[in-house]
Parts: C-alpha cells; structure tokens; sequence
C-alpha cells in the first residue's frame, strides 16, 4: 500500500518526472527489480469487471507468468533480473496490515447489510453473497507467507524461471534471482538490500541503471534513500478523478499503459526546491564537486556537517515523507497529504534550517533535539487548526439546535 496519494501529489508536484513508455523508446537498463505481490494481487484478483477473474491455481500461476514474461521483454535487462515476494514483514507492518483488514471486513460486512435492507424495503429478494456459493471465489489472504497458496506458487515460479532460462537466450543474459516469501522482509526491503549489497562489492559501476517495478509508493522513497544516480520506477498508469472510475486493473499487461518515473529528475527538482539554502549554509566540498562533476568518492563528506548537501538534503525530505504514514507508521494528526502537509512541512523545514546548526539526521542517526525543535514548529500550526474545528463544531451544533427548534430537517 506504501504512502497514500503520494504518486498523485508526486506528479503533479514535479510533473517532468513520468514518462510514457514507448516500445521504440525505452532507455536501456541493467537491472530490473519486480516487486511481485504487486503482479500476484492484480493477476489473482484483478479489478477488471469485463474480464473473468481467475477459477483456479493454474489459471493464476499463468496469468503471473504472462505478466513476468511481459514486463521482462519491455525491459530487457542486461545484469540483473530480481523477483521479490514478500516474506513475513517486520511488527510494525503486521500491526497496520491487520488494522486495515479488519476495518476493510467491517466495511464490506456493513455494505452488504445496507444492501440487504435496501431491497428489502423495496420488497425485493434479498441478494445472495458471493463468497456463500462460488466455492472457487478467490480470498486475497491468501497472498501471505506461510500459506498453503504461496507455497505452490513458490515451486511454480522456481520451474518457470528454469524452464525460461532453458529455453530463452534472453533469460540467460542477467542473472535471475527468485526472492521466495520464507526470505523475511517485504519485497522492496529485499530489493534495496541487494543494491546495498551490490554497491559494497568490488568493481561495482557507479553509473549502473536500475529499474525498480512495483505498486508501492514507499518504493520511491526506498529508491531516493539509495542515493544511486540512475533509478526509475516501472508501474500502470494511474488515473485520478472521474477517469478513474471506468479504469480498470488487468491482469492483462498488453491492455495497460506503464509509465517510468525518473528518481534522477525527482532528484534534480529537489536540488532546485531546496537551493534557496545555499545562500545560508553555503555548498558542502561534496556538494560542490558533484556541480563540478568530480566523483563524490574522492571528497571527504564530514568536512562540514552544516552545509548545503543534497544527499543529506534528500535523507531530510524522506524522513518529513514518513510522518504523513507509510505501512509502518499512522500519519500525524492534521497532516494529511490531500491537505497540504507535504507543502507545509517543506516551508517550515525551509525556514527554521538555518537555525537547526545541522540535518535532522547525523549519518542515518536521527537527531531528537532538531527533530523536536521541527515538531515543536509543526505543532504550532496544528493547535490553530484544532482551534478552527472546534470552533466549526460548535457553530455545527449550535445551528442543528437552531434548526430543530424550527421544525427544520
């Protein structure tokens, strides 16, 4: 689920960003990530109602690998071919996932009874639910580790990639590696552990081209905090507003637009939203050789800790993301990203920085005094729109007695 309405106000933030892909015009990449829980969830239980969902295993399992084999020959990777699926996610996850699943069983239990109730009162026979009588109605739990689900579709997916890298010479080119949901961590984790790993290895290519696919919007941060230069994110495109809603989600790749969003542009936006602090912090010798294109390796990052610095700048703009809510984390109270939280916590940032003496983060170590002075700041402007709710509520209230005396509904 990752953070929710980021990629909406992403995109129209920084709108240069999203790219259509084109089958003559795809850059060329050497690794290429799947997030698979992504492609299980719409293959399994897609979301679109002109096509039939899915009876059996069988039927699932090739939808899955019609959607592998699709977005491997968009790709075409050169190195590496990773496929991730979830493993038993850390506590904090389990505890946001189990909320949702209850109140989502909550609601569709209190959907079906207003459903009921409405043809009943209009003396009509009362529906019959789905998941009563279709013996093969598929559950989306199932799509956890451990289950009896998941393990078939592990051995399903380990002979698909044999048969593939067999059979295909374009399968033997990267080297394929199968992720399986008895490897703990969610399946962006384990994509950003490898990069990490690979990045320690000697001989490893700084310029080398990642792309990362997967529905997560929490996936554009994980790629931000790996500070490689060249990242995009594969996924379908997303509509918003009324388009939406004749939108579908297919298990049909070949029917969906996909887009390629530019980490490296995302980047280059946020040099320019933040350059305003250059003036009051000046340019950290790190900063300043990656303008002059010489390798941040040959520069030495903790010769001021105060300056201007877009890495750290970066790890700074991840972490006031995070207070919105991710799967991990409930948002803030009063910070919402539909409300402008994003925008507001930018410009608070922005304006008490140069005060700070420092980021708000020392090499990955979060700093609690700056943090606090940023929260205290943050607070500030939450009372005021506590204030104003309550003041709405009583207005409220008042006018409802107001109308009741009246005779008015």
């Amino acid at each position: 689920m990752g953070i929710p309405k980021f990629f909406r106000w992403l995109g129209g933030r920084y709108p240069l960003i999203c790219e259509r892909v084109k089958d003559d015009n795809i850059p060329e990449f050497d690794n290429l990530y799947l997030d698979m829980n992504g492609i299980i969830h719409n293959c399994t239980h897609p979301k679109d109602g002109d096509a039939p969902a899915p009876k059996t295993d069988e039927e699932r399992f090739l939808a899955i690998f019609n959607y592998i084999d699709f977005l491997f020959s968009k790709i075409r990777p050169q190195k590496v071919f990773f496929l991730a699926i979830d493993g038993v996610a850390p506590r904090a996850k389990m505890n946001e996932q189990r909320a949702r699943r209850f109140r989502t069983a909550r609601d569709l239990k209190l959907e079906y009874e207003k459903k009921q109730a409405d043809l009943h009162k209009a003396g009509q026979a009362p529906a019959v639910d789905q998941a009563e009588y279709d013996v093969d109605a598929f559950d989306p739990t199932c799509i956890t580790p451990g289950t009896e689900f998941m393990s078939k579709l592990t051995e399903a997916l380990r002979y698909y990639v044999n048969k593939r890298i067999s059979e295909d010479a374009d399968w033997r080119k990267p080297k394929v590696i199968l992720s399986a949901p008895n490897v703990p961590g969610e399946g962006e984790h384990k994509i950003m552990d490898f990069i990490r790993f690979s990045r320690a290895q000697p001989g490893y290519r700084a310029n080398t081209r990642h792309c990362l696919y997967g529905l997560d919007a929490d996936l554009i941060m994980l790629g931000m905090l790996s500070h490689e230069p060249h990242v995009s994110l594969l996924r379908e495109e997303v509509l918003f507003g009324p388009a939406s809603r004749n939108a579908s989600a297919s298990a049909d790749p070949a029917m969906q637009h996909f887009y390629l969003l530019h980490l490296s542009l995302l980047r280059d936006y946020l040099d320019h939203e933040f350059n305003g602090l250059t003036e009051q912090l000046g340019r950290s010798p790190q900063y300043a050789a990656l303008e002059r294109g010489t390798p941040a390796t040959a520069v030495d990052r903790s010769a001021d800790q105060n300056a201007f610095d877009l890495e750290r700048i970066i790890d700074d703009y991840i972490l006031m993301n995070m207070l919105v809510g991710n799967d991990f984390l409930p948002n803030l109270p009063k910070l919402a990203i539909n409300t402008g939280a994003l925008n507001f916590m930018f410009a608070v940032y922005m304006r008490i920085r140069p005060q700070l003496g420092g980021y708000l983060h020392d090499n990955g170590i979060l700093n609690l005094e700056r943090l606090e002075v940023f929260l205290r700041e943050i607070a500030k402007a939450e009372v005021d729109s506590f204030k104003i709710d309550v003041a709405n509520h009583d207005w409220f209230r008042v006018y409802k007695a107001k109308a009741k005396k009246q005779g008015i509904d």
